[in-house]
């Protein structure tokens, strides 16, 4: 039997292709925490899982294994992001990290999200949900069928994905919201974060 959700079979998408614009343009993905790149926690907090997507400029270094590629258009937001890396991992396993590549402290995060919640328990998947009760979609675990059922109705309502918020793909979905200090749902989202939070 499977106690929590770190035994469940998954992949990994993780999201990296952001303009940054508070940032200057920067890339995040690119910045230190604790002398590690941020693209490289969240590789770290990816292992264990059977294939990893990140989606983003495809330049980035990345270990062998690991795929890189973009959302067609480029920039055209979470959803769609999401989307494209589903679609890159053909015959996906039963769950799906989906996971920003922003985020200061992926590694503990992933570990409390997954050991919290039985996996026959987690419905549709898991959500991280910050100390002020603020649903975390890209710290997250889903069930990769329902998730891909989600984005085929919302692609088939709305024409396509292009800049449509990750809330509205959520309501389609039937989550587990596991509490996590907000310190392990921090991310980098301006100037003032990256002075605050990193090296």
């Amino acid at each position: 039997m499977v106690d929590d959700a770190t035994a469940l079979p998954r992949d990994a998408v993780l999201l990296a292709g952001g303009r940054a614009s508070r940032l200057g343009g920067v890339d995040k993905t690119a910045l230190a925490a604790r002398g590690v790149t941020l693209l490289e926690h969240a590789l770290a907090a990816a292992a264990g899982t059977d294939r990893v997507v990140v989606v983003g400029p495809t330049d980035r270094p990345v270990p062998s294994g690991v795929h890189c590629i973009r959302e067609d258009p480029p920039f055209a937001g979470p959803v769609a992001a999401l989307a494209a890396g589903l679609d890159a991992l053909t015959d996906g396993a039963a769950a799906t990290l989906v996971l920003a590549c922003d985020l200061v402290h992926p590694e503990a995060a992933v570990r409390h999200l997954l050991a919290t919640v039985d996996a026959t328990a987690m419905r549709d998947g898991l959500v991280a949900v910050d100390e002020e009760g603020r649903r975390q979609p890209l710290l997250a675990l889903y069930r990769t069928a329902a998730l891909a059922e989600a984005l085929r109705r919302l692609r088939e309502a709305s024409g396509g994905l292009e800049d449509l918020s990750m809330r509205r793909l959520l309501a389609a979905l039937d989550l587990v919201e596991v509490p996590l200090p907000s310190v392990l749902c921090a991310d980098i989202d301006s100037a003032d974060d990256a002075a605050r939070l990193l090296d």
